[in-house]
């Protein structure tokens, strides 16, 4: 996986420099100092993995993420914890508070070592019953009646099905553009449901069996449009 590393202060740097170098499958591209040094190497560089503080004088990390068009796989550095909840709305796929531990850090990287290579592909569709994904160059068959809800890693999304899981290469966009809008519903930045698994909802909270998923605000009013009260 290629890596860059973003974070102002030096030490830091050299600090998460050595982790990266005793982790076998990162390939460290660069070190930033800045977010817009960073911006400089994602649009020259495939990057797969970026591991940003958020803390930086010129971008804060939380701004280097919304400015993107397309995310790589983020893990965020920091030495602060109060970032946590609003990082993960981000999508960021683990939040690491210094001083960072080897084993922490391989646990987290291991995670989006996970994520990039079960990564698939969206092929389409042919009809509103199914989508198709490529797995390992088979394309699969997905009944949308047997997906529950879709959420999203930077542009990495996890596909929940009754009996599985899929993640695969793609954006919230492409994803919504494949499905039955009477069928599915944005709930939040980073979340699709199907209205056919809700279970209840309770204030700003979907049920979907055992899974609680939170409803963003802007969406919420969407959502109870949609629903068939009485």
């Amino acid at each position: 996986m290629n890596c860059i590393v973003v974070d102002d202060d030096e030490m830091s740097r050299k600090a998460m420099k050595h982790l990266v170098s005793q982790v076998e499958f990162i390939t460290l591209v660069g070190t930033c100092c800045s977010g817009a040094e960073a911006l400089n190497v994602l649009n020259k560089n495939k990057i797969d993995l970026m591991l940003l503080d958020i803390e930086m004088p010129d971008m804060t990390g939380l701004e280097l993420i919304k400015s993107l068009k397309v995310q790589p796989i983020t893990i965020l550095t920091t030495s602060r914890k109060e970032y946590a909840l609003e990082a993960f709305e981000c999508n960021v796929v683990d939040y690491l508070v210094k001083p960072i531990l080897l084993d922490r850090f391989f646990k987290s990287v291991t995670k989006a070592k996970d994520i990039f290579e079960n990564a698939q592909h969206i092929v389409g569709f042919s009809n509103e019953d199914y989508i198709f994904i490529k797995n390992s160059g088979v394309l699969v068959k997905i009944n949308l009646k047997e997906i529950l809800w879709i959420e999203a890693l930077g542009d990495y999304m996890t596909i929940n099905t009754i009996e599985k899981k899929y993640t695969i290469h793609s954006t919230m966009k492409m994803i919504e553009s494949k499905l039955d809008p009477h069928k599915f519903i944005r709930v939040h930045r980073s979340s699709i449901i199907s209205i056919d698994h809700i279970t209840s909802i309770e204030d700003n909270v979907v049920i979907l069996g055992k899974k609680l998923i939170t409803v963003g605000a802007v969406y919420k009013e969407n959502l109870m449009n949609r629903l068939n009260l009485l």
